[in-house]
C-alpha cells in the first residue's frame, strides 16, 4: 500500500515497519528518519531520486530497500554501511557504476536488472550470504572471478547481456540451481535455430477474441480467448477456447520475451507441457504472443513464489499435504519433462513449484519459460554440467514434496519415501558430479510408481 508524504509528516505512520512512497520524489524525505526505530522495508520505487543521504544507516533496522524506476547512475555507496540490509532492488535505473563499498555485509538478494552496468566489483565475492543475484538486461561481458567464493549463491540471472561465454567456474558453484543466460552473443545462434528448426503455425490477431485475463507474470499477461479457425471474413461459428500469452516486450527479471517464446516452441510436445498451438502475428501494436491450449480450470499453482524471508524457496499454503501417489506423480512427471527438455538442449532455469500447475492425482504441467536458456545438446560435457545444475533445483522441489507427504501406513510405502529422500539427497549434493541426471531420476521414479 502506497502511503503519502503528508501522512508521514503528520506523524500518522509512527511505528510502521514498511513504507512505500511514490509520486515524483526528487529528494529523500528526511521525515523517514522519524521511523528509525521500527522501519524494516523501504520502497522508493517510481520516483526521480538519484542520491540517498549519507546518514541512511540511521535506519538501523532497515533490511530491504527498493528504488526501482529512478534515475540513479551509480549504486549508492552508503548502502554498504547499513549493517542489516540484506535485500537491495535498483531495477530499471541508469546505473553504470557499482562501487564495492556499496555492498552491505548482510547482502542476500541483489537486483540490478535493466541498467547499463559493464562491470561488477571484486568485492562482490566477499558477500558470503549472497543467494540471489539478478543482472539481466545490462552490458556485462564478464563476472568477477571473486564471485566464485560465493558458495551460497543459488539463483543467477545473466540474460540479455554481452557474454561471449559462460565463466568455467560458474557451473562449479555448489548451490547454484536456477540460472538464466539467454540473449547473450554466445547463445544467439541456438536461439534463432530453435525458431527455424521448429516452424510453428502463424495465428492472425484478427482470428482471436481476447476474454478475461487468467494470470500475469514478469514477461506477459495470459488471457482466455476464442480462436476462430476459419477465414477472417468467414470465421467458424464454434470458436476454439484457447489461452493467449501476450509478451510485454521488455527486459524482465529473468530475460527477454523472444527467448521465452523460442524455448516454449523448442520444448515441443510432452504430456507435462502445455501444448503450444501457434504464435500471434499482425498484432496492431507489434506485440509478440503465443496461443496455447486452455488448461482445465481444476489446475492450480503447486505453490507461491519465494517471499522476502524465504529468498529462494517457494511458499506453500498452510496445511498443504500430499499422499504418496500424488508426490510420486508430480515428481515423476517433472523429472520426465526436464529430461525431455535437456535432450533438446533447453534448460528451464526456473524449475520451481510456483511454475508447476497441479490438477490433482499427481498430474503436473511445467510452465513459465521466461528464464529458459539454450545449449548445444551435442556438447556432452557442457550439457551434463548444466543438467546437474538444474537437478539441484529439482532436488529442492523434491524436498518440499517429501516434507508435505502424509506418513504412509504400510512398510512398503514408508520404504518408498525413504528411497525418495535418498534420491533428494543425491540431487542436492554439493559434490556436483555425484548428482544423477534426469534420465536416471525419471527411471528411478517410474520404478517406484510401478512398485506401489
Amino acid at each position: 500500500m502506497i502511503t503519502t508524504l503528508e501522512q508521514l509528516r503528520a506523524g500518522q505512520l509512527a511505528g510502521t515497519r514498511q513504507l512505500k512512497l511514490a509520486g515524483g520524489l526528487r529528494e529523500f524525505p528526511r521525515e523517514i528518519f522519524d521511523l528509525a526505530d521500527t522501519l524494516e522495508v523501504l520502497d522508493l520505487s517510481n520516483n526521480v531520486l538519484s542520491t540517498l543521504p549519507d546518514d541512511l544507516p540511521r535506519l538501523r533496522k532497515l533490511r530491504i530497500l527498493f528504488a526501482s524506476n529512478n534515475p540513479f547512475t551509480a549504486l549508492p555507496e552508503v548502502l554498504g554501511e547499513c549493517a542489516q540490509l540484506s535485500m537491495i532492488g535498483f531495477k530499471a535505473n541508469r546505473i553504470r557504476t557499482v562501487p564495492g563499498r556499496a555492498l552491505p555485509p548482510s547482502l542476500r538478494w541483489l537486483i540490478l536488472t535493466d541498467n547499463e552496468i559493464e562491470r561488477l566489483p571484486a568485492e562482490l565475492g566477499r558477500c558470503a550470504q549472497l543467494q540471489k543475484l539478478m543482472l539481466a538486461g545490462n552490458r556485462l561481458h564478464a563476472l568477477p572471478e571473486e564471485l566464485a567464493a560465493c558458495s551460497r549463491l543459488e539463483l543467477l540471472r545473466l540474460a540479455a547481456n554481452r557474454f561471449d561465454a559462460l565463466p568455467r567456474w560458474l557451473l562449479r558453484l555448489p548451490r547454484l540451481a536456477w540460472l538464466a543466460y539467454a540473449g547473450n552473443p554466445f547463445g544467439m545462434a541456438l536461439e534463432n535455430a530453435a525458431l527455424i528448426d521448429m516452424p510453428i503455425r502463424a495465428i492472425r490477431w484478427n482470428a482471436l477474441k481476447l476474454e478475461q485475463p487468467l494470470g500475469e507474470g514478469a514477461s506477459g499477461v495470459i488471457h482466455r480467448a476464442s480462436l476462430f479457425a476459419g477465414r477472417a471474413d468467414a470465421p467458424e461459428r464454434e470458436p476454439h477456447a484457447v489461452a493467449v500469452k501476450l509478451f510485454k516486450g521488455a527486459v524482465t527479471s529473468d530475460g527477454l520475451p523472444d527467448c521465452e517464446m523460442a524455448a516454449c516452441i523448442r520444448g515441443g510436445d510432452h504430456a507435462n507441457l502445455i501444448p503450444v498451438l501457434g504464435k500471434v502475428v499482425d498484432h496492431p501494436a507489434g506485440a509478440h504472443g503465443l496461443v496455447m491450449e486452455l488448461v482445465d480450470p481444476c489446475f492450480a499453482n503447486l505453490a507461491g513464489p519465494p517471499s522476502f524471508e524465504s529468498c529462494t524457496r517457494d511458499v506453500y499454503r498452510d496445511g498443504t499435504r500430499f499422499d504418496l501417489a500424488t508426490v510420486l506423480g508430480i515428481a515423476s512427471g517433472i523429472a520426465d519433462v526436464a529430461s525431455h527438455l535437456h535432450r533438446r538442449g533447453v534448460m528451464h532455469g526456473d524449475l520451481y513449484a510456483h511454475n508447476i500447475l497441479h490438477g490433482g492425482a499427481g498430474h503436473a504441467l511445467l510452465g513459465d519459460f521466461g528464464a529458459a536458456s539454450f545449449y548445444d545438446a551435442g556438447d556432452r560435457s557442457s550439457g551434463m554440467a548444466l543438467q546437474r545444475l538444474e537437478v539441484r533445483a529439482y532436488g529442492c522441489l523434491l524436498e518440499e514434496l517429501i516434507e508435505r507427504c502424509e506418513v504412509p501406513d504400510t512398510p512398503p510405502r514408508r520404504a518408498a519415501v525413504a528411497q525418495l529422500a535418498a534420491l533428494q539427497a543425491r540431487c542436492l549434493s554439493d559434490e556436483i558430479d555425484s548428482r544423477p541426471l534426469f534420465d536416471e531420476i525419471a527411471a528411478s521414479l517410474a520404478a517406484l510408481k510401478d512398485a506401489q
